[in-house]
Formats: structure tokens, C-alpha cells, sequence
């Protein structure tokens, strides 16, 4: 059987919960044997709370996920679901690879052993051997950089060290897929980057990640697909400016309708949409405005793609077809470094007044591309009230002299000789000359 390219499976996939009943209280045993005798057991009438509802999803190998939706949605159980912390009530879970969560802070960490024996312990956990995680021991603790706290007990370890403590044991047992659930907040500013470059190392790899964070920049400049969830359903996946976008609206648009937070998962479950889909407008499958096509030229007749320069002159045409009439239509561009960073983001609105044609072409003119070697993304997306509709193109910047960064800013250099009466001197002559620079 061939080896599945899909990391993760979930089919159907139901999770739910017994919701005690009786108020919790102190009792004797007499209390207790009389309740029994009487039938009234705790539990018999126990209610469920069902935190996930028929979820499907499946991420393919290789690929960065991100988790996105409110509090008591169900991303936090989901992600237990994946680790086996907690076993499906029906339906279909299949995990190909293995894993390594970052879930509970200090999680599976016993307070009274050292950083260097819960290394140990951990590293066991997760399916290496002694051998195995004894040669990787120095590798763990430079990363954490922990220190001489390594030989202490982690009950005296501040949040900031359990965490770099999990991090760096979870990113170095070689894992396939790597679970992450928003714990990376708790991290100091020169350990995110860290961290970040370590989980970009990860990607570079082909290893999966999946990512609950609330931080939806995050998700947008470094997922390659994100999920909403949404009262235990599986609401949208999709490009992540896409689902962000249209999280971000629902959430606007609730909280203007004053529409009350309870998290959904703690409505009983009876088959029902949680509440949230009653004050969301419905993705249309079919948008109103659809992008047909992105192409990058050079050319003023539209020749054939090749490799870019920092000097050329570029165009991004995009088709689109419109079904009817469609006002307040917005194109909105995006461009993203290889590593997924936004690098510049713009859009064009098309008022009322500017009705779109049953078909068309948009096109933005870059007068200087200015960007350095590299492979790069164009990202655009016709957003109108129906939905969205979104192309994708990466192009590849060939190579420059040796220079840092990311663009090349228009510029000369200029090397003048001075007599040493000019150089004594202030002198006006010279600085607008150098400051007038144009195209090298």
C-alpha cells in the first residue's frame, strides 16, 4: 500500500463530554450508599457537552496549519484529539508520522526532577531512546539556553524557561508532525524569533505543523492554510488571508448585532448550529467576482513570464469574471517573501460608481520591482459581499550583486575628489549631488 501523503485525517470525527449534573459537595458514605439505594446516581441523569460535531479535515504532509477561532470553539480539544490525550467518541482518526506537542504549559514536566531529567523523561515520552536523547541532550539545553538551571528543579523555573524547556525538547526529537497551541506567548522577544526560525528550519524540511494562536498575523504571513473553527464545526479552510478575513468580519459583525459570546461548546449538543451561524452571512460557493487568471510580464504586449530583475518594470495582470452587477468591489495585493512574511500589501476598491463588466482585467504596474534574488508570492484576492476569490503566482528574482535585505532602493554611488580647501570647509556643493541619485 502506498505510503498517504496526508499527515493528518479526521473523518466525522465527534468529541463529546459528560456534564455533571448534581452540584459537587462533601459527602459520607452513608450519604452516598443511601443516594445509591434511592437511584439517584450521579451521572444517570448526566447531560453531554459535545465540544466537536462531524469534524472532517485533512492536512497534508509538509504543509504549516493554522487553527483559528474563538474561545470554547474546540480548537484546544482538536488538538488533543490529534496528540491522543483524547480518543473520538465516533468517527475516523488517522495519524501518519510522529508526533510532538507543545500543548499545556510544563505539560508531562514531574516539578520535582531537574531540566536535565525531564529532558530525559520527555524525550522517552515521545518515542526516542536513552541512547538517543542522551546524544541530543547538549543540543536541548544550548537551545533552551537554560543554562546552569538545567540541574535544577523545573518548580523553581519561571514560565518564560518552562516553555523554552518545551520547546526545545519538542522541536529536537526529529518529530513529523509538530502540534502547537498557542504557548509561544509566553516567550520573550529574542526566543520568538528564535523559535520562529526553528519552526521555518521545520518547514524547509517538509515537516507538518499545526498552530492553534489567536495571533492572526501570525497565521497570514506564515501558514500555508488555515482552519476556522467555529462552535465544533469546521466553518472555512482556505487560503489564510481568506479565512482570516472573513473570521475577522464575523467577529465585527457580532459584535455589532450585541450578539452574546458564550462559547458554543458548552451548549448541549443536539445536532444544531451553534448560535454564531445565525449572525454570520453564508459563504456563497459561488462569488460574485471571479479571479480567472494572474500573470507577471515585462512587456507592454504581455510576453512570456521569465526570471525578474531588481529593475524591471512589472506588470500583474489578473481576469476576472463578474456575475451581473457588483458594486464595492475590492482587489486587494499581497506580496510575501518565500518564508511567508508579508512584504507590502495594497487593494483598489471599486466604488458603485464603477460597476465591473461581465469580464475584465485589472492591472498594477510596478514601476521598479527593486527586489533582491529570491522567490517571492503575489497574492490576489477580489473580496465583494458574496465571498472572495483569490490567485496566486510565485515568481523568482534572479541574481544580484552581493547585497543584504530584502529590496534594492533606487541609488548611485558617487566618489569626488576634494582640494584641501573644499575639504577644510563646509561645503553645500557637494551633498545634493550625492542626494540626487537616480537608477545605477
Amino acid at each position: 500500500m502506498p505510503e498517504s501523503m496526508d499527515a493528518i485525517i479526521m473523518k466525522d470525527v465527534v468529541k463529546s463530554f459528560r456534564k455533571r449534573t448534581i452540584r459537587g459537595e462533601y459527602t459520607t458514605f452513608k450519604s452516598e450508599l443511601l443516594r445509591w439505594l434511592r437511584g439517584q446516581r450521579q451521572g444517570r441523569d448526566a447531560k453531554l457537552i459535545t465540544a466537536l460535531r462531524g469534524i472532517n479535515l485533512t492536512i497534508p504532509k509538509g504543509k504549516t496549519v493554522g487553527i483559528i477561532g474563538r474561545n470554547g470553539s474546540g480548537k484546544s480539544t482538536l488538538l488533543k484529539l490529534i496528540t491522543g490525550i483524547y480518543t473520538p467518541t465516533s468517527g475516523d482518526l488517522q495519524i501518519n508520522g510522529r508526533i510532538s506537542a507543545l500543548l499545556d504549559l510544563g505539560a508531562g514536566f514531574h516539578p520535582d526532577f531537574s531540566g536535565r531529567e525531564n529532558i530525559l523523561i520527555n524525550g522517552i515520552i515521545l518515542g526516542m531512546t536513552r541512547a538517543e536523547v542522551r546524544a541530543r541532550m547538549d543540543e536541548i539545553i544550548a537551545f533552551s539556553e537554560l543554562g546552569e538551571f538545567i540541574d535544577e528543579p523545573v518548580r523553581t523555573y519561571s514560565s518564560g524557561m518552562y516553555m523554552r524547556l518545551a520547546f526545545a525538547v519538542a522541536t529536537h526529537v526529529d518529530p513529523d508532525i509538530l502540534i502547537i497551541d498557542e504557548i509561544l506567548a509566553v516567550g520573550d522577544e529574542h526566543f520568538s524569533k528564535k523559535s520562529l526560525a526553528k519552526m521555518t528550519e521545520f518547514k524547509r524540511q517538509g515537516k507538518t505543523i499545526v498552530l492553534v494562536t489567536h495571533d492572526l498575523s501570525t497565521v497570514e504571513r506564515w501558514c500555508d492554510v488555515a482552519a476556522w473553527i467555529d462552535g465544533g464545526y469546521v466553518r472555512r479552510v482556505g487560503a489564510p488571508a481568506e479565512v482570516t478575513a472573513e473570521y475577522r468580519e464575523a467577529i465585527i459583525l457580532a459584535e455589532a448585532q450585541s450578539a452574546a459570546f458564550t462559547p458554543p461548546a458548552l451548549t448541549d449538543g443536539g445536532g444544531a448550529l451553534p448560535e454564531v451561524h445565525a449572525v454570520v452571512p453564508e459563504i456563497q460557493t459561488a462569488p460574485p467576482v471571479r479571479l480567472t487568471g494572474l500573470h507577471l510580464s515585462t512587456s507592454e504586449d504581455g510576453g512570456a513570464e521569465r526570471e525578474l530583475s531588481p529593475e524591471d518594470r512589472v506588470e500583474a495582470r489578473v481576469d476576472f469574471t463578474s456575475e451581473g452587477p457588483c458594486d464595492d468591489v475590492e482587489f486587494a495585493v499581497a506580496l510575501n517573501g518565500a518564508d511567508g512574511q508579508l512584504l507590502y500589501a495594497t487593494s483598489l476598491r471599486v466604488e458603485e460608481s464603477r460597476q465591473l463588466p461581465s469580464s475584465g482585467r485589472v492591472c498594477l504596474v510596478l514601476e521598479r520591482l527593486s527586489l533582491l534574488a529570491g522567490v517571492y508570492t503575489l497574492q490576489v484576492t477580489a473580496r465583494a459581499a458574496g465571498g472572495n476569490s483569490t490567485e496566486s503566482r510565485k515568481f523568482q528574482v534572479g541574481p544580484t550583486e552581493p547585497e543584504q535585505g530584502v529590496f534594492r532602493p533606487a541609488h548611485r554611488w558617487v566618489v569626488e575628489s576634494l582640494s584641501p580647501s573644499v575639504a577644510s570647509s563646509p561645503s553645500t556643493d557637494v551633498l545634493p549631488r550625492l542626494a540626487g541619485g537616480g537608477h545605477r
